[in-house]
């Protein structure tokens, strides 16, 4: 299981240098906020040989705009390129990951799509993960996603339990394509989530001392690599 880290800025990925995936958002533009390229660009240099993944946003049923969004995080250097669901209709579900696969694939072959639904769906009224999964495999995406999409400090652990987060993991490898777990989870919950043993979990809120608006902490940065090491 691998550690994401997700800084908001250059200054704060200095302190998740040491995290198994760099993971640069923007939380003031939503649960998978976009971030600026030059951003992006920068932390993929300070990062050396670490992976860097770029999230660009949770999407209305947009391809077009979801494909050039994709296009932009792989030319700035992300080496995963995350998006977020934030929509019921399959169809269109199918049609968006497409595009952002075709997007990231044709010039760019090696590096990773990350398709992401959200634990709180039924509350935002949008796709179950467990609907995107078969479509992201279908579509030749590499990870399926579950976050929380409102950030109101309720953990994915509130409205998915281990069990369910377990056959969520065991789907996308009956798939074969990976699982990433977030959404507001706590120190506390490691142990858990190293039984249910996704390839990646993210955090933010965790390593800001429980609020994703302010600072990532260096200190809380170590605590979680050791924990999940």
């Amino acid at each position: 299981m691998k550690l994401l880290v997700s800084p908001s800025s250059i200054t704060e990925a200095k302190y998740c240098l040491d995290a198994d995936i760099i993971d640069v958002k923007r939380p003031a533009e939503g649960s998978l906020g976009a971030n600026f390229p030059w951003v992006i660009r920068e932390i993929k240099r300070m990062a050396s040989s670490t992976p860097v993944s770029a999230a660009i946003g949770d999407y209305r049923p947009t391809p077009g705009n979801a494909s050039l969004a994709a296009y932009g995080a792989a030319c700035a250097g992300a080496d995963f390129i995350k998006i977020g669901l934030m929509f019921s209709d399959k169809q269109a579900a199918k049609e968006v990951i497409e595009g952002v696969v075709r997007a990231v694939k044709e010039p760019f072959p090696e590096k990773i799509v990350v398709i992401a639904g959200y634990s709180d769906f039924e509350r935002l009224g949008a796709i179950s993960p467990f609907d995107i999964s078969p479509l992201a495999a279908e579509c030749g995406a590499d990870f399926s996603m579950i976050d929380t999409g409102r950030k109101d400090g309720k953990s994915t652990f509130e409205f998915m339990n281990e069990e369910v987060l377990a056959n969520f993991t065991d789907l996308n490898r009956s798939l074969g394509i990976g699982t990433a777990l977030a959404g507001s989870l706590k120190f506390e919950d490691i142990p858990f989530l190293k039984e249910i043993d996704p390839e990646i979990i993210g955090v933010r809120g965790m390593v800001c001392g429980g609020d994703r608006t302010t600072m990532v902490q260096e200190d809380l940065v170590k605590k979680a690599i050791q924990m999940v090491r």
